[in-house]
């Protein structure tokens, strides 16, 4: 990628990355990324574009590109998304490093329990993941800082029996609990056209009523072991009592930044129509094929992407998961 002049930096950084509260210019907020596990497949690439200073763009809906700062001046915080945060926690090209020049970093570390088996192939097991806890809760350096995600909640029918990952909530939620994690953020899976046709697989859309009992059950946990249940783009699940989620908060972003920094606060409109988070610049694309194999995702490609280099992990059977 070559480097773009300097008027169109300016331009850009002018036009797309500029945010105001009350006349003054504040911070934009980076989510890397809803559309794609960066942490986990992309590490290198991003190190690259941190040391460069900017990264360019695609809007996810058409072919304009866009330059975004990633300046630390310009950036307030960074929203790392991932199921596998061990090439943070490892420092593999240097990502650690890179990422230590901003001020505050926020990671959703969604664990559905399904990792390693034929749902999430190259996803870590539940186990492996929740012993990245600690040490990411000590890198960001405020527990309030990680967010778990119990999401999605899934059900399919396999050999006559209705199975779920929702017998795993308990462990998971109760290991986040122990790292002084307060926040879980949960759905149910939308299973879309594309994912439907996938062959071998036979998926269970539960219907309202069992989805208000699910959450329920899940609220209530939540709160013997002191946690918070966020129901995230679902308003439904509200009057069994989650809360509404705003996955990346502004508001909470500010309070939690250790200059005391503002971040902008306005609804992001790009997202669906039930979502609350206030806006921020997502740097990942659609393009950039996501390896994990979890045949639940929309996203999840046709081929094997090239240039990375994914760890063989094991697919056992699906055990101990009914629904």
């Amino acid at each position: 990628m070559g480097k773009p002049d300097e008027s169109c930096l300016a331009a850009v950084d002018r036009c797309k990355t500029t945010f105001f509260i009350g006349g003054w210019r504040v911070r934009h907020v980076i989510s890397a990324s809803r559309r794609t596990d960066i942490v986990t497949w992309y590490a290198a690439w991003f190190t690259k574009a941190i040391h460069r200073g900017w990264v360019k763009v695609r809007h996810p809906f058409s072919n304009d590109f866009y330059l975004v700062s990633l300046k630390p001046e310009d950036v307030h915080t960074v929203v790392l998304w991932s199921k596998d945060f061990s090439p943070l926690l490892e420092n593999r090209y240097g990502l650690r490093d890179a990422l230590s020049k901003y001020d505050q970093l926020f990671c959703h570390f969604t664990i559905t329990g399904l990792g390693a088996t034929p749902l999430e192939p190259k996803v870590p097991p539940w186990q492996e993941a929740v012993r990245q806890l600690p040490e990411l809760v000590k890198l960001v350096g405020d527990p309030r800082r990680v967010t778990l995600r119990f999401d999605p909640i899934i059900h399919w029918e396999e050999a006559g029996e209705i199975l779920s990952n929702l017998p795993l909530a308990e462990p998971i939620l109760r290991a986040a609990a122990e790292n002084g994690i307060t926040s879980v953020r949960i759905s149910f899976a939308t299973i879309y056209g594309k994912v439907r046709k996938r062959k071998g697989w036979k998926w269970i859309d539960p219907p309202l009523e069992r989805k208000l009992e699910i959450t329920s059950e899940l609220v209530r946990m939540a709160r013997s072991l002191g946690l918070t249940i966020y129901s995230c783009a679902d308003k439904s699940l509200l009057q069994a009592g989650a809360l509404p989620s705003r996955c990346i908060d502004g508001e909470l972003l500010s309070r939690l930044h250790p200059k005391g920094f503002k971040a902008p606060t306005e609804k992001d409109r790009g997202q669906r129509p039930q979502c609350g988070c206030t806006v921020s610049i997502d740097i990942g694309s659609y393009t950039m094929k996501c390896p994990s194999g979890c045949v639940y995702c929309y996203a999840h490609p046709i081929i094997q992407p090239k240039n990375l280099n994914p760890s063989e992990k094991s697919s056992p059977r699906l055990r101990g998961l009914r629904g």
